[in-house]
């Protein structure tokens, strides 16, 4: 049986579980993404704190030795994440560590990050290996506006752009949310809030993921970076304001610490991914879209 939001709020750090000193780590086992968000600088290095950033790439297998080792130094670990650095469904590699992390780890709560491009056809698997909680990405419901945050989206070995491509990308992101949340999946929607195109847009993203099953919401500020480096990044005044009227329609996550795809520790609190990860590296590779 998944856990429920509510067990959720006190064992994991994004539904308010690092009150209780809950930590999480993120394996980085999920290399190549589907879709060209124009935000997204994916890349390896150890030097910046911002999610689609890991040290390295390591395979579904390798994560039992780094699950003893993090759970070794860090007994507070409660929830193992996949979280990039690219998308976890554009590959088995995410799904194939939950079925390790099931057999190998089972008091661990799982718990994945997607784009959602292809959530609604992988729903059943998503929910056949026991994730308890999913966060989904949805940064528009309205093709027009998504289409100025992402270029390309790659489905099914072809290459779509513009509102078609986030027309596709949309549909299957709302039909999987319901999916599985129909299965008690507990669903987390994150929004890169970027004011100047989804600011007037952010209530009815709330309403509409809340209306599909989604039970909480978390809106995290762009960082003005990649194709949207002139973007100006939100100010705390206008991120208060879109999540109150965000609130009117879903509960909102208010703690986000814009964790790489390699932490491990408790957000704020600790943290032992140079340790766990070793990381070495000084250099920064961009991965490539697709």
């Amino acid at each position: 049986m998944s856990n429920t939001y509510k067990d959720l709020q006190n064992s994991h750090p994004c539904f308010g579980g690092h009150r209780n000193n809950a930590g999480r780590i993120h394996l980085p086992v999920s290399p190549g993404c589907n879709i060209a968000c124009r935000f997204c600088d994916r890349s390896i290095n150890d030097v910046e704190e911002r999610p689609g950033v890991t040290s390295k790439v390591i395979k579904p297998e390798e994560s039992v030795e780094i699950l003893n080792k993090a759970l070794e130094i860090c007994p507070d670990i409660k929830v193992a994440g996949i979280a990039g650095p690219g998308d976890t469904l554009a590959s088995d590699n995410a799904l194939n560590t939950f079925k390790i992390i099931k057999e190998k780890f089972p008091d661990l709560i799982k718990c994945m990050s997607t784009n959602g491009l292809l959530l609604n056809e992988r729903a059943e698997d998503v929910i056949e290996v026991g994730i308890d909680s999913l966060t989904v990405t949805v940064n528009a419901v309205d093709p027009e506006i998504e289409s100025k945050l992402n270029d390309f989206i790659i489905y099914h070995g072809k290459k779509i752009e513009g509102v078609e491509a986030a027309k596709i990308l949309i549909e299957n992101q709302l039909a999987g949310i319901r999916k599985v949340a129909a299965a008690g999946i507990t669903v987390k929607v994150n929004t890169v809030f970027v004011p100047e195109i989804n600011g007037d847009h952010i209530e009815e993203i709330a309403r509409t993921v809340k209306e599909a099953g989604a039970s909480i919401y978390n809106i995290i500020p762009l960082i003005p970076q990649h194709k949207l480096k002139d973007c100006k990044a939100p100010t705390c005044l206008e991120i208060d304001g879109v999540r109150t009227k965000a609130s009117k329609y879903i509960d909102v996550f208010r703690h986000c610490q814009h964790c790489r795809a390699d932490a491990v520790g408790v957000p704020g609190k600790s943290e032992f991914g140079d340790q766990i990860y070793q990381r070495r590296l000084k250099v920064k590779e961009t991965f490539s879209h697709g």
